[in-house]
């Protein structure tokens, strides 16, 4: 995978990570008993992020800008999102690249499916589309149709985890004490099947006396990092990621501070705005 396309991967699978869920159905990839009844309900909610480069190491990128905004929507027995981004990274040399990208999905709250849609731009210029659905039965496995490209498929393995179920099940895990959650993710980001998953997290750490924003005040956190690796190398311990995201995650299902780590570079993500969405049943 090249870094711009596991930049464009990553800034989409943010979705994971500022975006809600609901704990109900089966909870792959964790011990049964980090899923708890009566666990906090996730929030609709608008975030605003400001984009800024991290380290830049041996990339030869000197600055990124940007900005990224995400709208979730409680839609009674699915959540809808849509995330919007546009990043400018300029080079030791004084050129400039802006991208932009618009994803968007609709994910059941059992885990049962992801209507999912993604537009990639560079320069102004369409570069990708990413568009179709998929559906899990039970234990996990399911399958991929994409309409583009049109007539992809791509089989799911037993333990897929879509990406609002990935948020329940890693605040869920931080929880109950859990250090490590492991599963294979699909979002609908590429037009390829689920990637393998690596979430390691740190301590539960009790609210902050005066939170930056309303929606925070009074909700416990948790920092985690993510590891995205191709199927199959997450379980040997033999590949290194393609990409890793570092935030810390309320338990609300919101995250106020990101770094997405593509090894040559890394991308800083700072919350300036932070709103509820009404909504839901």
């Amino acid at each position: 995978m090249t870094v711009r396309r596991s930049l464009f991967a990553a800034v989409a699978s943010l979705a994971l990570f500022a975006a809600p869920g609901e704990a109900a159905g089966p909870s792959h990839g964790v011990a049964p008993e980090a899923m708890q009844a009566g666990i906090a309900r996730m929030a609709a909610h608008r975030a605003a992020y400001r984009l800024d480069l991290g380290e830049a190491r041996n990339s030869g990128i000197t600055s990124v800008r940007g900005a990224m905004v995400f709208d979730v929507q409680d839609a009674c027995e699915g959540w809808a999102t849509r995330q919007r981004m546009t990043m400018t990274m300029v080079d030791r040399d004084g050129r400039a690249i802006e991208t932009d990208s618009d994803y968007a999905t609709y994910e059941a709250k059992d885990n049962s499916s992801l209507r999912f849609s993604l537009t990639q731009s560079t320069e102004g210029a369409v570069s990708q589309r990413v568009a179709g659905e998929a559906t899990l039965r039970p234990d996990g496995g399911g399958r991929a149709v994409f309409t583009e490209p049109a007539g992809q498929q791509e089989e799911l393995p037993a333990g897929t985890i879509l990406p609002m179920r990935h948020t329940v099940l890693a605040i869920e895990a931080a929880r109950a004490g859990k250090r490590i959650l492991a599963a294979p993710l699909f979002d609908g980001t590429t037009d390829e099947g689920a990637q393998d998953t690596t979430t390691v997290i740190s301590a539960w750490t009790p609210a902050q006396d005066s939170p930056p924003f309303p929606m925070l005040a009074g909700l416990s956190s948790a920092r985690m990092r993510i590891a995205f690796f191709e199927r199959g190398g997450a379980s040997t311990g033999a590949s290194q990621p393609e990409y890793e995201v570092g935030l810390r995650y309320f338990e609300n299902g919101v995250a106020d501070e990101i770094v997405m780590d593509f090894g040559e570079f890394s991308v800083t993500g700072k919350l300036l705005e932070l709103l509820p969405v009404p909504g839901g049943c």
